[in-house]
């Protein structure tokens, strides 16, 4: 629809492509509403960061969207699996997305919102919509350790491929899934692997066929691990490391902290999202998913606060449907269809 001056209107404006997103957008198109995507990266922008080799956890069936089946002749599907399966899953619906732009701020009020973006040359431009739903998730805001050092290129909060540190010092920080994996792919691939966790154990969260695994590398001395113990500073040589028995500073190359990530509270509240305890709940309405301010909806992981293991693709893709309800209550049927 075009408004006052041949601007650009829109019923639904998304933040942010990833699975959640675009589940959002085709629910809005399935009830008869016009609807846009934008993200500051590629379509499923997290999930191309993931590790390349990456393998789910879950099985395909739950990470569909908009009805369409996600064949995969795997037990549990792969990250390249996954990427091709939501494209086509886009063009199959022809979702209307502007990809590398980032949302700089956003004007307006229920019903005339106006979001203000700045694409990949630093170029603005603004958008404007009806209703705004936002699923930005979290992977894109890591947990910064804050200790001296960390500023260094050799240090990564994402995990990658092991191939390029072969034969390399490499130190994995974190206790979780993506730090026990991180550090079995790089051994397995020839990296030297020191394993540092603030905890006296691996997480029991750790999955049941990666914890036995990691568990014996460490039993038999070929991943080496130090618990109970935090890294205080990386130097371009070495780290230093704070143990139990004091200070101790070891040969490093690369440095992978897989200390987990967080949603972008920052942006949220620039629009006037409030929240709720020490977890950051933002304030959300369980059955519709609209926030304190009237128009703005929250899908996916950003709905748990910083309680990111609570919601994923397989819960968090419904969201679209209960955000559509909504509008389809709210929005009259003039305001319907393209």
């Amino acid at each position: 629809m075009r408004g006052d001056a041949g601007r650009e209107g829109f019923d639904l404006l998304v933040v942010g492509a990833g699975p959640t997103g675009l589940a959002c957008a085709i629910e809005a198109q399935k009830a008869g509403f016009r609807a846009v995507l934008v993200d500051k990266g590629c379509v499923c922008n997290s999930l191309y960061h993931y590790p390349s080799h990456m393998t789910f956890f879950t099985t395909s069936e739950l990470l569909e969207i908009g009805d369409i089946p996600f064949p995969s002749p795997n037990a549990k599907p792969t990250r390249n699996e996954a990427l091709q399966y939501y494209r086509q899953v886009a063009a199959h619906y022809k979702l209307d997305v502007r990809q590398y732009h980032r949302v700089d701020k956003v004007t307006g009020a229920d019903g005339d919102f106006t979001v203000h973006t700045v694409d990949r040359f630093g170029r603005p431009g603004a958008m404007h919509a009806r209703k705004l739903a936002i699923a930005t998730g979290y992977y894109d805001l890591p947990n910064m350790m804050g200790i001296p050092g960390e500023q260094l290129s050799k240090v990564h909060h994402y995990y990658d491929d092991p191939h390029p540190y072969f034969g390399l010092d490499v130190m994995v920080v974190g206790g979780k899934n993506s730090a026990a994996i991180a550090a079995l792919e790089l051994w397995r691939h020839g990296a030297r692997v020191t394993l540092v966790h603030r905890d006296p154990e691996l997480h029991r969260h750790v999955k049941y066929w990666i914890k036995p695994d990691i568990e014996n590398r460490i039993k038999a001395g070929e991943v080496k691990a130090y618990f109970n113990t935090q890294l205080v500073e990386v130097t371009p040589d070495a780290a230093v490391l704070k143990t139990p028995e004091g200070l101790k500073t070891i040969a490093n190359d690369f440095v992978f902290a897989m200390t987990g990530y967080h949603p972008d509270f920052g942006f949220l509240e620039e629009m006037g999202v409030r929240f709720e305890g020490v977890d950051r709940r933002p304030e959300c309405n369980a059955e519709t998913l609209e926030s304190n301010v009237r128009g703005i909806y929250l899908a996916g992981v950003i709905v748990a606060g910083s309680r990111t293991n609570e919601i994923f693709i397989e819960n968090g893709r419904f969201h679209g449907r209960q955000i559509a309800r909504a509008m389809k209550e709210t929005l009259t049927p003039s305001t319907q269809g393209a």
